[in-house]
């Protein structure tokens, strides 16, 4: 084992993280900074590695603001339409996605730039997964019978810091948080597994413009035909898996089911995306104040 003042001593790879809530505008300043990295002397062009566990998948494109090739003017832009919607993807296979594609980047002399809202995936790649454990099927057959809200509270009574990165209408990842929490009093505290050294952006705009910035976004993504989108995925994969893709997705299938109305759609959207803002918010204030990381400006942009 190489004792732990010789690794401090070891170079450490840099990469740059942005961080922030739901349409603040992290794709356009991931850009801006590849560009103006890239020209600095002696500066290193920026490639974009996507922290957004639902951008990975094809044909999510309106519900997800999914930045268009015009808008990353040559930046190239990584772990974006790599899978069928169907195959799900995890926070290890964005790990193991995230480490090669840094590796690569960096040998290319580059810079990695990560970007995105999934906060699990920022937790996962820095601090480590969670230690596995089998799956419980007897836990498993008593979870399924609680609501959605039966099993996120649990989670928050147990492990607040961990309810924070979770999706509340995720019950695949709900119940397996609840498994480790079973297995080991609390999901357990990870062990970090990369040395990167890390330079973080925090963009967090303020609250009633945020609001508004959601509220555009939604208005927008309507107009531009996410129902449409919403319909073809359900055809695809079913009411089962279109609840795991997100809220966009959830409450427009309440819809194509007959169980909303069309003029519900933007007010409950925006209701339940301020939700989860504000639990991102709430992940990036605990970043903040564990990283001693300070809040950049927000550009007027989407994402």
């Amino acid at each position: 084992m190489i004792p732990s003042r010789l690794m401090e001593r070891q170079p450490r790879e840099k990469i740059l993280c942005i961080a922030g809530p739901t349409a603040s505008g992290k794709s356009s300043r991931a850009v801006e900074e590849a560009l103006a990295r890239g020209r600095l002397p002696a500066g290193r062009q920026g490639e974009i590695i996507s922290v957004d566990s639902r951008q990975v998948y094809r044909g999510l494109d309106i519900g997800t603001e999914k930045i268009l090739a015009p808008e990353m003017r040559g930046v190239p832009h990584h772990l974006i339409d790599i899978r069928d919607v169907s195959v799900p993807y995890s926070a290890g296979d964005f790990v193991q996605d995230a480490r090669r594609l840094i590796t690569e980047i960096l040998a290319r002399g580059n810079l990695p730039i990560l970007v995105g809202g999934t906060h699990f995936y920022f937790d996962a790649l820095l601090k480590g997964l969670p230690l596995g454990t089998d799956m419980n099927t007897a836990l498993r057959e008593e979870l399924e019978h609680l609501s959605d809200e039966e099993l996120y509270a649990r989670i928050r009574s147990k492990d607040a810091r961990r309810a924070l990165a979770l999706d509340p209408h995720n019950r695949r990842r709900l119940i397996r948080a609840l498994e480790l929490i079973d297995a080991h009093g609390e999901v357990p505290t990870r062990t970090p597994t990369t040395s990167y050294a890390t330079e973080w952006i925090i963009i967090d705009p303020p609250r009633e413009e945020l609001r508004t910035r959601i509220d555009t976004r939604l208005a927008s993504a309507l107009e531009r035909g996410l129902v449409g989108e919403v319909r073809l995925v359900r055809e695809s994969v079913g009411d089962a898996r279109l609840a795991e893709l997100g809220l966009e997705y959830r409450v427009v299938g309440e819809y194509l089911r007959g169980e909303r109305t069309e003029a519900s759609l933007l007010p409950t959207l925006s209701a339940k995306l301020w939700q989860y803002a504000r639990r991102q918010k709430a992940w990036l204030r605990k970043l903040t104040e564990e990283e001693i990381i300070s809040a950049a400006p927000s550009p007027q942009d989407k994402n």
